[in-house]
Formats: C-alpha cells, sequence, structure tokens
C-alpha cells in the first residue's frame, strides 16, 4: 500500500511539474519544430538552386562543345547573373573569361576575372583567377597592373608559384626589364613540373644570350 501511495505522489509531482513547465515546453518544442523546418526549406531551397546552375552551366558546357562561342557567353553571363555565389557562377566567369580572350574582348574577359577574384569563396579559384587576369592585363599592354597584381600582398600563390614567377617575368620583359625577367623565368624554372619547362627553356636562353 506504502509503494502504491508513493507512485500516486511521484506521479502527482509529474503532473505537476509539467503543469508548471507546460508552456515553456510548448514553446521550446515550437521553436525546435520551426527551426528544423526553416532548416528542411531552406536546405530543399539550395538544392534547387544549385540544381538550376548546374542545369545552365551544362548548357553553357554544350554550346562551348559545339563551337557556339556566342551562345555559350550568354550563357555564362546569364548564369553569373542569376546564381551568384555558386561555384557554377565562378566556372562560368572563367568560361566566360576564355571566350572573351579567343575573340580579343580583353576589356571583358578582365572584368569577368575580376568578378572571380573579389567574389569566389575559394581561395584556390582567387589565386587561378588572378594569375589570369595579370596575363590578360601583359596582352592589354598594361604591364605594371599586371604586376600589381600578382604582387600583391595577400597572395598566397601556393602551388601556382612557378606559373606567377612566370607570368612576372613576361610583365617585366613587356617593360623592357630583360635582367628582371630573365631571373623570374629562371625561379620559374625550379618549379617547371607545373609549367611548360620547353616554352620556358626558349624564354630563358632567348635572354641569356642576347
Amino acid at each position: 500500500m506504502e509503494d502504491y501511495l508513493d507512485e500516486q505522489e511521484q506521479w502527482r509531482q509529474v503532473v505537476t511539474w509539467l503543469r508548471e513547465s507546460g508552456p515553456w515546453m510548448l514553446g521550446a518544442i515550437i521553436v525546435v519544430l520551426l527551426a528544423y523546418g526553416g532548416w528542411n526549406y531552406w536546405q530543399g531551397r539550395v538544392n534547387r538552386t544549385d540544381l538550376a546552375a548546374e542545369g545552365r552551366y551544362e548548357a553553357m558546357l554544350t554550346a562551348l562543345d559545339r563551337g557556339q562561342l556566342a551562345l555559350g557567353s550568354t550563357l555564362a553571363d546569364a548564369l553569373a547573373h542569376d546564381y551568384p555565389g555558386t561555384p557554377y557562377a565562378d566556372q562560368a566567369e572563367l568560361a566566360a573569361a576564355r571566350i572573351s580572350v579567343q575573340n580579343n574582348q580583353l576589356s571583358d574577359a578582365a572584368a569577368h576575372l575580376t568578378r572571380v577574384l573579389t567574389g569566389t569563396h575559394d581561395p584556390q579559384l582567387r589565386v587561378l583567377a588572378r594569375l589570369r587576369l595579370a596575363r590578360v592585363q601583359i596582352a592589354q599592354g598594361k604591364p605594371d597592373e599586371a604586376l600589381r597584381t600578382l604582387n600583391d600582398p595577400t597572395v598566397k600563390p601556393g602551388a601556382f608559384a612557378a606559373r606567377y614567377a612566370e607570368v612576372r617575368g613576361d610583365a617585366l620583359l613587356a617593360k623592357g626589364d630583360r635582367a628582371g625577367a630573365l631571373q623570374a623565368y629562371l625561379a620559374a624554372r625550379a618549379g617547371a613540373d607545373t609549367v611548360d619547362a620547353q616554352l620556358l627553356d626558349l624564354k630563358i636562353d632567348d635572354l641569356a644570350h642576347s
């Protein structure tokens, strides 16, 4: 009988606690459910955005593979505009820059690469975009700008160090600094596994024997 009374007392305590804590618990449950529903909605939205961006990207690649450069460029611009912040937008900007270079539209190429440089969340892609931008600036006859692009103190080229050195040499050569260009090419040659060694040797030989 005492055991039974103990159980009744325990149950009354539980009921009392639930009555006192009920509103707070209900509020907490609602918050959790709302957060869970919001997270699922956000994830679904992100997934739909990624799928749409991927579809646009595939269409762009198809156009480029077929040699439809104008269409590919248009699709790349639209993708970058409609889905900024996605990896597909970054890749589309790079593709659009390549198309612009092929069409000798160097200002457009520089604009695309600058958007990747300032907007991407991928540090390696930022390093690559900076390298390509410097090459475009050299082609534009702006070697000083190219050197500023390459020599930014925040840049850590890492695996691209040899390529950076080679393009730095190209910029110095464009300025008429043959000695500086040779030193840069020699520095690049030390990392020949990441550059075109034969082309680099031709550049070095041309400067060393002239």
